[in-house]
């Protein structure tokens, strides 16, 4: 059957003949309507009545391209071909009865009337106004009319049928859309993942800075300690010193009040009018004037004794470390564990002259 309704299809409609004519003497056939429009397309000025031409003229067969010449009635003047005509209504109603033997329910009593067919619009030629769109150029992959392809611009393209055309192109844009819809999933789907990445990485970076505050202040913490430790030492010794110096200032004093008290004694046995009282005095007078004069006994201060940069701090190296604090990598996580407290006292730990400073415990 598909071999046959091949061989009925017209070469200009690719639609199964209407009303054909044969084309003598090559005997190709054309729907006769499809035949009248390329005579009349070829022969632009010769005189018509309703619609037909009326007089003679030559019209060239489009599939081997003889020519004929045609008679006062045109392509009217053709013989139709009748054998053609029973062959396509003996197609048509067995096409039918199969239809309807396979496709139709079984015959009820209530079935109801079928709704008439709703008769869509047909595109016509933008080129030739008066003609359907009825084939689809392969060539330029556009939908066009026979005339088109027999006078038009898609002479020398190929051609396929409106509607094999429409059912391939109809199944590429649904496998097409299907494929669309399955990259959308996959893509909406990344974009999940995407948003939830953003979400970890955020609470990552949380996370992983409050650790790192914690450990600043921790040694914030080693810093303060040894600040403390450091500091009491400069006040341990500054109120030694202080203390010293205070008891020698009251000693100096108590000295100085008996240097003026034995002056003022002095003074007053100068003005003793009487000789025997004056020598009975002024033996111990002088015994005390020998001893308030010498200083001998007093300590001295040592010079630079009120120094105090022996407690000088060098932080050069422990600058350097710190400022090239770092974030470590994963295979130095074990020497960090196992050398922490030795790592901490090298971080917490100031270099001074006066005594060594030790490792705050880890």
């Amino acid at each position: 059957m598909d071999n046959l309704e091949k061989q009925l299809i017209c070469p200009i409609c690719l639609e199964t003949f209407t009303k054909p004519v044969v084309i003598l003497p090559c005997q190709h056939n054309l729907c006769r309507k499809c035949a009248n429009d390329i005579f009349q397309a070829s022969n632009p000025y010769l005189p018509t009545r309703g619609g037909s031409v009326t007089s003679g003229g030559r019209f060239r067969c489009p599939s081997c391209r003889h020519e004929v010449v045609l008679d006062r009635h045109g392509v009217y003047g053709l013989q139709r071909n009748l054998l053609v005509e029973n062959i396509i209504d003996m197609f048509k109603q067995e096409s039918t009865s199969i239809g309807s033997l396979v496709m139709s329910p079984p015959p009820s009593s209530s079935a109801k009337p079928a709704a008439p067919e709703r008769t869509e619009e047909q595109a016509m030629c933008q080129e030739h106004k008066e003609e359907k769109i009825n084939i689809y150029c392969v060539t330029h992959s556009v939908p066009t009319c026979s005339m088109c392809k027999v006078f038009g611009a898609h002479q020398d393209c190929e051609v396929a049928p409106l509607k094999s055309m429409y059912q391939t192109q109809k199944t590429e844009l649904t496998d097409g859309i299907a494929m669309m819809v399955g990259n959308n999933d996959r893509i909406q789907g990344i974009i999940s993942q995407l948003k939830e990445t953003c979400r970890t990485i955020e609470e990552n970076g949380r996370r992983q800075k409050s650790q790192l505050c914690e450990k600043f202040d921790h040694l914030y913490a080693i810093l303060e300690e040894r600040k403390r430790d450091l500091s009491s030492k400069v006040v341990a010794e500054q109120e030694e010193k202080l203390n010293y110096i205070r008891g020698l200032t009251k000693k100096y004093k108590e000295h100085l009040e008996r240097s003026v008290k034995t002056v003022e004694t002095g003074i007053q046995t100068l003005e003793e009018p009487e000789m025997a009282v004056f020598l009975q005095t002024v033996k111990d007078l002088l015994n005390r004037t020998g001893e308030v004069s010498s200083t001998s006994h007093l300590e001295k201060v040592e010079q630079g004794y009120e120094a105090m940069d022996h407690y000088t701090v060098n932080f050069w190296r422990e600058g350097r470390a710190l400022r090239s604090i770092d974030f470590i990598s994963d295979d130095e996580d074990e020497y960090e564990e196992v050398d922490g407290g030795k790592a901490e006292a090298e971080v917490g730990g100031g270099s001074s002259t006066a005594a060594p400073l030790p490792s705050p415990a880890p």
